[in-house]
C-alpha cells in the first residue's frame, strides 16, 4: 500500500473543498450574513490546515497507484469531506448537534437529500446554498473534479474514477483520463446552466433557480422551502421533472450525441428501459391518483414529477405522496431500489445492473433446458465477461444484506415498520424521502445520534457502491510496506 499517496491525495481534496467553500462564503457576503461568513471562514481554515500538512510532509516517493490505493483515496476523501463540510453548519449553530450536521452534509455530498432540518425558513441563504452545492459537488464526484483540474502524474487514476463513478462498468470517453473528466464536467456544467436559465424564464428568482438547478443536477433534492417544489408553478415543476430525467441518464450518451453518434446513443438499451419504466409508472400512478386531484393535468404532472424524482433518486416533491393510495405508494417504494442509469448522478441499483441480472437469470434457465449450449450475457450487442457478471451478483447480495443490517440497527427507534424500512432503503439508495414519518412532509429529525450515524454511513455505502468503503477499512489492505 502506497500510504503516502493516499494521504497526499486526500490532502489535495481537502484543499479543493476549502476552495469550493468560497462560493457559499460569497453568498453569505452578498446577503450580509456575518455569522455564516465567520463560520465558512473557520471551516475553510480548518480544511486548508488538514490538507496542506500532508501535502507538505507526506509527499509520496513515487506515484504508483493500484486499485487498493484508488478505493482508499475515494473512501477516506468522502468521509473527511463530510466531516469538514459539516463544520459551517455546526460553527454557525444553525445545526447545533455535530452528528446532525454530519448527517446533513453526508446526505448532501452523496446526493441523498434526506434532511433533519425542521424549519428551512430559519436557515440562512449561505447555508442553504452550501447544502445544495454539496449535491452538485458530489453528483459527478469531487475526485473526478480534481482529476479534471489538477494534473496527475499517475497513469492509473482510472482506479479512482472506477471507485467513485456509479455503475458496474466505467470506461474512458477519450484516451486521456483527465480529458474524460473534463468532458464529463463540461456537460454537467452546461446542463446545470441550461436548467438555471429555463427556471429563470419561468419566473423563479435567481437564487432559487441556482439552488434548485444544483440540487437537480446532483439528483440530490435539497429544497429551500418546506413544501419542496410544491409552491412553484406548473411550468417550473415540469422543467425540474424533465431535468431529473436528463440527469438520471448516462452522461456517456450525451458525449455520443456531441460526437454526432445519434444512432448509437438512441439504441442504448439501458436508456430505453429507463424511459419505459418512467412512462409505465407515470401512467399507473396517474390513473391511481386521479380521484385525489380530479383532473388529468394535475394527476399526470404530480405522477410524472414524483416518478422521475424517485427513479433519479433526487427526492424533490410537489405533493405529499404519503397520502396517495396504496398502489402508488408501493410502486414508488419499488422504484427506490431501481434508481437511474449507470454513469449518471442518480443512485439506486442502476438500470444496467438490473438488466444484467435479468439476462443472467434468463440464460441460466435457458441452459437448464439446453445444458450443452453456451450463452453469453450481452448488453447492446456486446458480450460481458464473467468477472463483470460475478461482481454484479456479489454487489446485489451485499446490497441486500447491508440494507437489512441498516434496518435492524435502527429498528429500536420509536417508529413503525414502514418508516424504519423506507428510511434504510431510501438512505442506502440515496433517494431522500421515504414513507411514514420520513415522507416528504416529515424528516429524519426524530432519529437518535446512533441511528443518524448508521444512516450516514448507509448513504456513503450506497453512493460509493459498497466496495470502496469495505476495502478501505479492510486491515489486509494496509499490511504492505509503507512507501
Amino acid at each position: 500500500m502506497n500510504r503516502r499517496m493516499v494521504v497526499y491525495r486526500v490532502g489535495q481534496i481537502m484543499v479543493l473543498e476549502a476552495v469550493l467553500m468560497i462560493f457559499p462564503l460569497l453568498v453569505s457576503v452578498i446577503y450580509g450574513e456575518m455569522r455564516c461568513l465567520i463560520s465558512f471562514g473557520a471551516a475553510i481554515g480548518t480544511a486548508l490546515l488538514i490538507g496542506i500538512i500532508p501535502m507538505v510532509f507526506m509527499k509520496p516517493y513515487d506515484n504508483v497507484m493500484f486499485a487498493k490505493e484508488g478505493v482508499s483515496i475515494v473512501a477516506f476523501a468522502w468521509i473527511l469531506l463530510s466531516l469538514v463540510g459539516a463544520l459551517p453548519f455546526f460553527f454557525s449553530r444553525e445545526i447545533p448537534n455535530y452528528f446532525d450536521a454530519f448527517f446533513e452534509t453526508v446526505s448532501g455530498f452523496t446526493t441523498t437529500g434526506a434532511s433533519l432540518i425542521t424549519d428551512l425558513d430559519a436557515m440562512s441563504r449561505g447555508m442553504l446554498f452550501w447544502r445544495s452545492f454539496t449535491h452538485w459537488i458530489g453528483g459527478m464526484g469531487i475526485l473526478v473534479l480534481m482529476m479534471a483540474i489538477i494534473p496527475t502524474d499517475s497513469g492509473r487514476s482510472m482506479h479512482i474514477m472506477r471507485a467513485e463513478m456509479p455503475g458496474p462498468v466505467v470506461g474512458k470517453l477519450v484516451p486521456r483520463l483527465r480529458d474524460t473528466a473534463k468532458i464529463l464536467y463540461l456537460i454537467y456544467f452546461a446542463l446545470t446552466l441550461l436548467e438555471t436559465l429555463l427556471l429563470l424564464a419561468g419566473g423563479m428568482p435567481l437564487y432559487d433557480s441556482i439552488v434548485h438547478a444544483l440540487g437537480t443536477a446532483g439528483t440530490g433534492g435539497y429544497g429551500i422551502k418546506g413544501d419542496s417544489i410544491g409552491g412553484y408553478n406548473a411550468y417550473l415543476q415540469w422543467v425540474i421533472a424533465v431535468f431529473m430525467v436528463i440527469f438520471g441518464i448516462n452522461f456517456n450518451l450525451y458525449y455520443l450525441v456531441l460526437m454526432k453518434k445519434f444512432k448509437v446513443a438512441v439504441k442504448n438499451s439501458e436508456l430505453w428501459l429507463f424511459g419505459i419504466l418512467i412512462l409505465a409508472s407515470t401512467v399507473i400512478i396517474a390513473v391511481n391518483i386521479y380521484p385525489v386531484y380530479g383532473n388529468v393535468a394535475d394527476s399526470a404532472r404530480h405522477s410524472f414529477f414524483q416518478v422521475t424524482s424517485i427513479m433519479s433518486t433526487t427526492g424533490y416533491s410537489t405533493a405529499d405522496f404519503n397520502t396517495w393510495p396504496g398502489l402508488s405508494r408501493n410502486l414508488l417504494f419499488i422504484l427506490m431500489f431501481i434508481g437511474g442509469c449507470a454513469g449518471s448522478t442518480a443512485g439506486g441499483l442502476k438500470i444496467s445492473r438490473i438488466m444484467i441480472m435479468m439476462k443472467t437469470i434468463y440464460n441460466d434457465i435457458r441452459q437448464l433446458r439446453h445444458p450443452r449450449s453456451v450463452v453469453k450475457v450481452k448488453i447492446d450487442g456486446k458480450a460481458l465477461d464473467d468477472t463483470t457478471i460475478r461482481r454484479v451478483s456479489t454487489y446485489f447480495v451485499l446490497y441486500c444484506l447491508l440494507i437489512v443490517a441498516v434496518f435492524l440497527l435502527i429498528s429500536f427507534e420509536p417508529f413503525d415498520f414502514e418508516t424504519n424500512l423506507t428510511a434504510a432503503v431510501s438512505c442506502f439508495n440515496n433517494v431522500g424521502p421515504g414513507l411514514g414519518a420520513v415522507g416528504p412532509a416529515g424528516g429524519y429529525s426524530g432519529y437518535s445520534d446512533f441511528s443518524t450515524i448508521v444512516l450516514s454511513f448507509a448513504m456513503l455505502l450506497g453512493r460509493l457502491e459498497i466496495f470502496p468503503i469495505l476495502l478501505a477499512f479492510n486491515p489486509a489492505n494496509w499490511v504492505n510496506k509503507n512507501k
